[in-house]
């Protein structure tokens, strides 16, 4: 049995606007490191960016039934998101479901299977990301769900959470958090945009982050280079480099080799 939920939940268009601007890897970040899709999920042609209201299919693995059955759920703007229910590298994706998904206005889509007719998608400028391309066909046979929680690349995605993608890769921002996660992501922005003019001015990183404290509180010293050298003969523990050893310098060695 399957089910197609009608939803209209989604975030506001201004909020997807500011993930769209931020990217995969400012919005992943201002996540706190969360939200990313399996690396796998890659683009099938580059320089493709965009943002959207995720509209989620369950399908079969060899069946793009249900994806057909999406497209009707889609409107302007959102991005199909495709799980399978067991691993598939079919090509469920082609030409034709891009073109009734463009003509409703649709973003593009994430798909846990393989894509097909990758240079007219790329003609069409049709982003997609997929797990693979292959030219292996599918069957329209087996019921599935529309707007029901999939898992894909290792994360949840709902119906209604923002989907962002990118070069960089994929990454889900759940509904109840994307106002936060743009304004945190904006800021991140504004940051890396500060952070850039002073490295053009010739500012180190070292100094405008103040990660000099950071090497300090982690006990990373500096040292002059001619003495260290003059006495930093390495000595091998065990098959590992000790520079701390009292026979650092000595010109002894303590592996098997030179002790045999």
């Amino acid at each position: 049995m399957g089910v197609v939920v009608i939803s209209g939940a989604g975030p506001d268009d201004a909020t997807v606007a500011d993930l769209a601007r931020s990217g995969v890897a400012t919005v992943h970040e201002a996540m706190g490191r969360a939200g990313l899709l399996a690396t796998y999920l890659r683009p099938i042609y580059p320089g493709a960016r965009i943002a959207g209201r995720a509209v989620t299919v369950l399908t079969q693995a060899g069946d793009n039934l249900m994806l057909h059955a999406a497209v009707e759920q889609c409107r302007s703007g959102d991005i199909l998101v495709v799980a399978t229910m067991s691993l598939s590298t079919d090509g469920m994706f082609g030409e034709l479901l891009a073109t009734g998904l463009q003509v409703r206005g649709v973003a593009g889509i994430v798909i846990d299977a393989g894509v097909r007719d990758v240079a007219q998608l790329t003609e069409m400028r049709f982003p997609a990301w997929s797990r693979a391309i292959s030219a292996h066909g599918t069957v329209k046979a087996t019921p599935g769900s529309v707007n029901i929680p999939v898992m894909i690349g290792g994360q949840c995605v709902r119906p209604g959470d923002v989907i962002v993608a990118d070069d960089d890769g994929v990454v889900v921002v759940p509904l109840a958090a994307a106002t936060k996660v743009a304004s945190a992501s904006l800021a991140r922005l504004a940051g890396e945009s500060r952070s850039r003019d002073a490295f053009l001015s010739g500012t180190l990183s070292l100094d405008s982050m103040d990660l000099r404290s950071r090497l300090h509180s982690l006990g990373v010293t500096y040292i002059d280079a001619e003495g260290w050298l003059s006495g930093a003969t390495e000595t091998f523990v065990d098959g590992v480099v000790d520079l701390s050893s009292d026979d650092v310098g000595s010109g002894r060695h303590h592996n098997d080799a030179n002790s045999a």
